[in-house]
């Protein structure tokens, strides 16, 4: 293969925050172009969210089903490579579907599906179609999240013994959604966005970076969750306690009402031998604290680097960030592709996938079953 990938959106018109992301960050390593796109569930809304992009009116389709239908009798030089799918969460699964079933690769914002169900049924429809699905859970993708990886699987840390994490957000700390903003509205909407809410929004990004950087599953959980905003169903705060496989000890707090808070994500892990400490809001930064050794603190293309995490497109001290994590799991899925087409095989591709889209639902499931039964330990 000698060109771009052509990518095909469903969702993401105008005005969409995520669609804006996907596309940008698709971009930034001139692997992708958007060639096409069903931007709205309104046809009129989608057909003008195209031409604002400046798509061809041919390619700017009032539905979905229309796009996959038309995209696949076009000639192979011309249609879509694949779909990225930056719908609300109960229209994740339908379009995944079909296009897989119509032989188009896909990717899609998280969580994965709706339901646990639907995502244990899109995993059978990957593995039938044969082709490739990447799930844009973009944090593990920056350079030094990728370097505390390394340290804890090359031992360096020692044998992990405790993880704290939390997403902290506020800006759900008013009743947001009775002013019409969409992206809340559909939020509290489960409906829309099924049995979590802030779980699914920013838990299972939390869930994700745990598992991703100690290479440990979690086993059970203890979930206590919060419903703060007026009427609201869905939890909009939670605090739990985790166990993971190797019998290490673990705290998670979420929140979309912890008031002056902007993005907070941050994750501590402490070994045996060493600790790290990640925050996204500062990314380009990796703290590591040690037994018998100064507090190191490790930089994007700085020194002592792992191979794995020598990923920064810039110089050491130009920061680097949001888009550009999304940017190296839309890079690597482009290689993916581009490797498959060149009759190549990538064993263990660097990007999620949906085993750990089918986490991230189990997690959610456990967590409202677990704060049901009064913050019981429940089993993912």
């Amino acid at each position: 293969m000698n060109r771009k990938l052509r990518m095909g959106m469903i969702g993401g018109g105008t005005g969409s925050f995520i669609g804006d992301v996907h596309r940008k960050a698709s971009s930034i390593d001139g692997m992708i172009e958007l060639v096409c796109g069903a931007f709205s569930s309104t046809a009129e809304k989608s057909i003008q969210s195209g031409k604002d992009l400046f798509l061809p009116e041919n390619r700017c389709y009032g539905s979905y089903e229309e796009m996959i239908l038309k995209e696949k009798e076009l000639p192979e030089n011309e249609r879509m490579d694949f779909v990225s799918i930056v719908t609300p969460n109960h229209m994740h699964f339908p379009p995944a579907k079909m296009a897989l079933e119509n032989g188009f690769h896909v990717v899609c914002d998280k969580p994965m599906t709706l339901t646990l169900e639907e995502a244990v049924e899109l995993e059978k429809i990957i593995k039938a179609s044969e082709k490739q699905f990447a799930l844009t859970h973009n944090y593990p993708a920056s350079p030094m999240v990728k370097q505390a990886k390394a340290l804890v699987d090359n031992g360096d840390i020692g044998t992990i013994r405790k993880v704290q994490v939390q997403y902290l957000q506020g800006w759900l700390s008013t009743d947001l959604e009775a002013t019409g903003q969409k992206q809340a509205a559909w939020r509290v909407d489960p409906t829309k966005s099924g049995i979590g809410g802030a779980l699914g929004d920013i838990g299972t990004h939390a869930e994700n970076l745990v598992e991703y950087i100690t290479g440990l599953k979690i086993t059970e959980i203890a979930a206590d969750l919060g419903r703060f905003g007026k009427g609201r169903i869905l939890d909009d705060d939670g605090n739990m306690l985790l166990r993971l496989e190797n019998g290490a000890k673990g705290t998670m707090s979420i929140s979309q009402i912890a008031l002056g808070e902007e993005n907070n994500l941050a994750i501590l892990i402490y070994g045996t031998k060493g600790s790290l400490e990640w925050h996204q809001e500062n990314p380009n930064q990796l703290i590591t604290r040690w037994l018998d050794e100064p507090v190191k603190i490790y930089t994007p293309n700085g020194n002592k680097l792992y191979a794995e995490a020598q990923i920064a497109r810039i110089p050491a001290g130009h920061p680097e960030g949001y888009l550009e994590a999304f940017a190296t799991v839309y890079k690597n899925f482009a290689n993916h592709l581009i490797a498959i087409s060149n009759g190549k095989t990538i064993k263990n591709p660097d990007y999620p996938t949906v085993k750990d889209g089918i986490r991230g639902m189990k997690f959610i499931y456990a967590a409202v079953e677990s704060d049901k039964n009064n913050a019981a330990w429940t089993t993912l």
